[in-house]
This record gives structure tokens, sequence and C-alpha cells, in this order.
């Protein structure tokens, strides 16, 4: 089994489990993808000349204890993103697709009525239900692109 748990970012020397190692306090530096790690103060200071940071510090940090349990922080942190990937992805059938105070004043001009915000859900499910026609008028037509010929007539 490899006692070795990351590398430097700078160096590319060994972080072995358990060991301290230092990450940068810039939150770019941080992101998954980037994850920056350093070995020691002085790499993280070759990092810094390089990045050029304005306002920056080495965050000292402890490197998991064993394989298991840097198994389990990722495992963790990759639920995270699915969750968090996932949210983003989910359509909200409830989102209200109409501008309120534009509705409102068109109401208001045409007829001098007001307008409840009630009404705001049916007028959504019905642009719904066109958007969704036009959508699979363009995929009929082998498009990727809805045009105003997609939009069925009312």
């Amino acid at each position: 089994m490899s006692e070795t748990w990351n590398s430097c970012s700078m160096c590319k020397k060994p972080i072995a489990y358990g060991a301290l190692y230092w990450t940068c306090s810039v939150s770019t530096c941080n992101r998954a993808r980037t994850q920056l790690l350093f070995c020691s103060p002085t790499c993280w200071d070759a990092h810094n000349a390089d990045a050029n940071h304005r306002e920056a510090w080495a965050v000292e940090s402890c490197a998991p204890r064993t394989r298991e349990h840097a198994e389990r922080l990722a495992a963790r942190q990759q639920r995270k993103v699915d969750q968090i990937e996932a949210e983003e992805d989910a359509l909200n059938e409830d989102d209200i697709l109409i501008v309120a105070s534009r509705l409102k004043d068109y109401i208001r001009r045409k007829s001098g009525m007001n307008t409840s915000t009630k009404a705001l859900g049916p007028l959504s499910d019905i642009v719904r239900a066109f958007a969704d026609q036009a959508i699979e008028s363009a995929e009929r037509h082998g498009r990727k692109t809805v045009l105003d010929r997609d939009v069925p007539k009312y």
C-alpha cells in the first residue's frame, strides 16, 4: 500500500498520509479542479510569487490518516458536487415564466384591471406547453434551435 496521499503542486514531492501540508487561502486555488497543495510554506511562497495574489496566506492542514479516510472524504466531496449539479440541472415545473410587472402593466393599460399573482402560474403552464410543442417541432426538423416558426399559433 502506498504511503503517499498526494503530491506538492510546486515541487511534486509526495505528501504522506497524516502529514502536514499547506493550501492557499485564495478560493480559486482551492477549487475541486485546481486544489493546490504544498508540502511546505516555502513551496507556497513560490506559488504566491507566481500567482501574484494581493492578499494571501498559507493555511496549514493535515492529510487524511489512512487511504480509507481519504476515500470517504473524496466520496463525500463528490456527493456534494453531484448534489449541487443535480440541483442546478433540475427543471422546476413550478417556476414562473412570466414577467409579473410586464403582464400587470399590460393588463392595466389594456383594461384598467389589476392582476392577481395567482394568474402567473396558469399562464406559465400555458407558456411551458407552447415551449414544449416548439421544442418537439425543432427536433422533428433536425434542429437544435427553436425558431419562431416552431411556436404553435394560438
